[in-house]
C-alpha cells in the first residue's frame, strides 16, 4: 500500500448532518432558480469559476461553473426555495459579494457574485499544483506520493520540520493503517506491514532532506513561485456536481457505485457499507461485523456479484463480506485462523462473475498470495505466489475478473509494469508488460466486450489491454501529476472515465478521438474508486478524506 505517511494533527471538518432533501420540486414552467454574472476587478467577467449553492439545514450541495461571459444558472429543478449559502472555486480568489442569496418558489433569481484577489494562495492549491510549483525532480517528488493517501501536501509544505523532524516523522506514519486520516489516526499491528519504511533509511534521509527544502522551516516563507493550473473553459463549464453529506462526521467513502438506484459505498476507516438515495440524500449506515478486535477498523474493495450483492473485503479483520441489498443481511467469510497474522490484508474483492464456478477470488497482501473463495461450503484455497512464463511474480492490487472467471492481477506494486491473468481452472499465471515502464497499473474493470481499462499511476495515464489480441492501449493524461487511480468505461458513450488523489479533476476521455475533458471538483476531493452510472448518465465517486459522495453530470 503505501510506503509512509506524514501525518499530522488536524481538526476533522464536521459537516451538517440534517435532513436531506430533494432537489426536483421547483415549477416545471421555471427554467432557472438562480442565475448571475462572476467577475473580478482583474478580469473583469471570469469563466470557469465554480459556484456553489447549500441551502440551509440541506445536506446536498449544488455546483455549475460560469461560461466564456461569466455567467451561471442552476436549473430550477436542482434548488428548492429557502436561503442559499453561496461559495465559490477559483484559484487565486475570494468571493467578495454574493455569499448568500434568497430563492422563490416560481421566480428566478438573480445573484451577481464579485471575488477579490486572495492573500493566501497557498492555503488554495490543489497537491497536483505543490507538485508543480515546488523545485526539484520528479524522482524527488514521488517520494512524496504515499503521503496523498492520508493528507494534503500542505501538511508538509506548510509546516516548519526539518530534516531531522521529517527522520522521525516518517518511519512513524508508516506505523499507521491506510485508513488514517488527521485527527483520526489507527496504528498497525507489528509485522511485515506494520513497520512499513522503517528499515528503509537512505530512503527516508532522502525524503527527510528534501521535504526541508519545499516547507516554511529555513526563512519562514516560500522560496519559489506557487504555480497553479488553469481554470475550467470550454466543454469543462459544462457540468452540474452535486455533494451530498454523510451523517458520521469521519466517514471516509472510497469505493462507490450505484445499485439498484442505491449509491453504496465502503468507509476505509470504519466497518460500514453506507446506502444512499440520490433522490432524497438520506443515507443509511450498515455496521459490518467486527472480525477481528485487535486490528485497525476499515474497508476497501466493495462490488456487486450479478445479483446485486455487495462484497466487501475487509483490510486488516482478516475476510471478506457479503451484503444482501434486498434483506440488509450480511455473511461473513473470515479467513482460517491458521492462515492470519498482524499483517493479514484483504484489500480487493473480485465477485462479479462468481455464477459462473461458486467463486470469489480475493488477495493477501501480506505475502502478495490470491485467495477463492467456494461459496457454497464458505472455505478458501490459498495460490502460493504464482511464477509468470519468465519465472517471474506479480505484486498485483486490483483484482478483475472476467467472463470465465478467471483473475486478472493490476501490478501497482512491484515492478508496476505487467497486467497477469490467472486461469481459473489451472491456476497458471501470464503476464504482458505494459509499454510505459514503472506504468503502476492500479485500479480497473473489464467492459461488456471483455476489454479490460484500467488507470496508469505511474505513467499519468489511462490504458486498455484486449485479453483477445494481447494489444495495450496507453493515453497520458495532459493535466500533470494527475495520477489516476481507477478508470471506468460508459457502454453507453463508449467514453472512459477517471480520477485523481492530486488534482482534484474528473476526467473524461474519449478513446476515438483522444480529447480530454477536466472536470474541476468544489472543494478537495481524494478520489478512489470511480463509477459510471449508464441509466442516469452520471458519474460518482467518494470524497476519501471528506463524508462526502460526489455525482458529476455532463450536461454535453
Amino acid at each position: 500500500m503505501r510506503a509512509s505517511h506524514l501525518l499530522s494533527t488536524a481538526a476533522i471538518i464536521f459537516l451538517s448532518a440534517g435532513a436531506a432533501v430533494a432537489q426536483n420540486a421547483a415549477p416545471a414552467a421555471q427554467t432557472a432558480a438562480l442565475t448571475g454574472v462572476v467577475t473580478s476587478p482583474q478580469e473583469g467577467a471570469m469563466e470557469g469559476v465554480l459556484v456553489t449553492a447549500k441551502r440551509d439545514g440541506s445536506t446536498i450541495s449544488t455546483t455549475v461553473v460560469t461560461d466564456a461571459k461569466g455567467q451561471y444558472s442552476f436549473p430550477a429543478a436542482r434548488l428548492q426555495p429557502g436561503h442559499y449559502a453561496i461559495k465559490i472555486r477559483a484559484v487565486g480568489y475570494n468571493i467578495d459579494t454574493g455569499s448568500e442569496t434568497d430563492i422563490a418558489a416560481g421566480k428566478a433569481t438573480k445573484t451577481d457574485i464579485k471575488l477579490r484577489k486572495t492573500g493566501n494562495l497557498s492555503a488554495q492549491l490543489t497537491n497536483a499544483e505543490w507538485l508543480i510549483s515546488m523545485p526539484g525532480s520528479d524522482d524527488q517528488k514521488k517520494l512524496l506520493g504515499d503521503c496523498l493517501g492520508c493528507h494534503t501536501l500542505r501538511m508538509i509544505t506548510g509546516s516548519v520540520h526539518t530534516a531531522a523532524d521529517f527522520k522521525r516523522l516518517i518511519p512513524l506514519m508508516g506505523t499507521y493503517f491506510p485508513g488514517s486520516m488527521p485527527g483520526k489516526k489507527q496504528v498497525l499491528p507489528q509485522g511485515p506491514r506494520g513497520n512499513r519504511g522503517v528499515t528503509n533509511t537512505a530512503v527516508i534521509d532522502k525524503a527527510a532532506a528534501y521535504m526541508e527544502t519545499i516547507n516554511l522551516s529555513k526563512t519562514g516563507k516560500y522560496e519559489y513561485a506557487l504555480k497553479t493550473l488553469p481554470r475550467p473553459k470550454g466543454r469543462a463549464t459544462k457540468v452540474i456536481i452535486t455533494q451530498y453529506d454523510l451523517p458520521r462526521a469521519d466517514a471516509m467513502p472510497h469505493d462507490a457505485m450505484v445499485v439498484n438506484g442505491k449509491v453504496y459505498y465502503s468507509d476505509f476507516g470504519a466497518l460500514f457499507i453506507g446506502e444512499m438515495d440520490p433522490a432524497t440524500g438520506k443515507v443509511t449506515d450498515y455496521k459490518l461485523p467486527l472480525l477481528k478486535p485487535s486490528a485497525p477498523q476499515g474497508v476497501l474493495g466493495l462490488h456487486p456479484d450479478r445479483d446485486g450483492n455487495l462484497w466487501v473485503a475487509m483490510m486488516y479483520q482478516g475476510g471478506l463480506v457479503k451484503f444482501d441489498t434486498k434483506t440488509k443481511k450480511m455473511t461473513a467469510y473470515p479467513l482460517p485462523a491458521e492462515w492470519q497474522n498482524g499483517s493479514t490484508q484483504e484489500s480487493m474483492v473480485s465477485p462479479r462473475n462468481s455464477h459462473v464456478d461458486g467463486k470469489v477470488w480475493t488477495n493477501d497482501q501480506s505475502d502478495h498470495t490470491f485467495l477463492r473463495l467456494d461459496i457454497k461450503t464458505g472455505k478458501y484455497e490459498k495460490f502460493p505466489p504464482l511464477k509468470d512464463q519468465n519465472g517471474d511474480e506479480i505484486n498485483g492490487y486490483e483484482l478483475p475478473s472476467d467472463q470465465y472467471n478467471n483473475l486478472w492481477a493490476l501490478e501497482f506494486g512491484g515492478a508496476g509494469q505487467k497486467v497477469g491473468k490467472v486461469d481459473a481452472k489451472t491456476g497458471k499465471l501470464t503476464t504482458w508488460k505494459s509499454p510505459f515502464a514503472r506504468a503502476r497499473p492500479r485500479r480497473g474493470q473489464f467492459d461488456k466486450a471483455g476489454v479490460l481499462w484500467f488507470a496508469e499511476f505511474g505513467s499519468n495515464a489511462i490504458a486498455s489491454f484486449d485479453p483477445k489480441t494481447q494489444a495495450f492501449k496507453e493515453w497520458v493524461v495532459p493535466t500533470p501529476w494527475a495520477q489516476p487511480y481507477d478508470a471506468i468505461k460508459s457502454e453507453r458513450t463508449g467514453e472512459v472515465w477517471t480520477g485523481s488523489m492530486s488534482t482534484d479533476r474528473v476526467t473524461r476521455f474519449n478513446p476515438k478521438t483522444s480529447e480530454f475533458v477536466d472536470y474541476l471538483m468544489p472543494e478537495n476531493t481524494n478520489i478512489r474508486r470511480v463509477y459510471f452510472d449508464d441509466a442516469t448518465n452520471a458519474f460518482w465517486t467518494g470524497a476519501n478524506h471528506r463524508n462526502v459522495l460526489v455525482r458529476v453530470e455532463p450536461q454535453d
